[in-house]
């Protein structure tokens, strides 16, 4: 049931308990009930709007590979929160440490954010970047 209600949240967040609780054939009362017990346990960590970074004004996107120097994910993860256009870092185990998404208005900004700025970072050894042209979610979440 926790199951259906993150799917159907998560197709529309902006949904009303009445109609989620349609939706997976519950109470209004037992809808409730979950959704803040998934919010109070963090499995549900918030609601916002997704949005279209073309349409947004972000119409180069690449994913850029970090090589790190042990020891200094929490540091150079606390530069990488702060550098604009960097939508999402994660740490990695393979032949590279880190692995961000950067969502930036043109190549010139995206050029900025690479060299200007991560490659500055202390601690950060090199840089890979791949230019994304074109992108979709999956058709179906892994929680169903």
């Amino acid at each position: 049931m926790d199951r259906q209600i993150v799917a159907e949240l998560v197709r529309d967040g902006r949904m009303s308990i009445r109609t989620l609780a349609e939706r997976v054939h519950v109470s209004r009362t037992n809808a409730y009930a979950r959704v803040e017990r998934l919010l109070r346990d963090g499995v549900i960590t918030g609601f916002r709007a997704q949005v279209a970074p073309e349409q947004a004004g972000l119409g180069t996107s690449a994913y850029v590979a970090l090589k790190i120097e042990q020891n200094t994910w929490r540091e150079v993860s606390a530069q990488l929160a702060r550098v604009r256009y960097i939508e999402h870092a994660a740490l990695l185990g393979g032949d590279h440490d880190v692995l961000a998404l950067v969502r930036a208005p043109d190549n010139a900004a995206l050029r900025d954010v690479v060299l200007g700025q991560v490659q500055s970072i202390a601690g950060v050894l090199s840089t890979r970047t791949w230019l994304v042209f074109e992108e979709f979610d999956g058709t179906r979440p892994p929680w169903v």
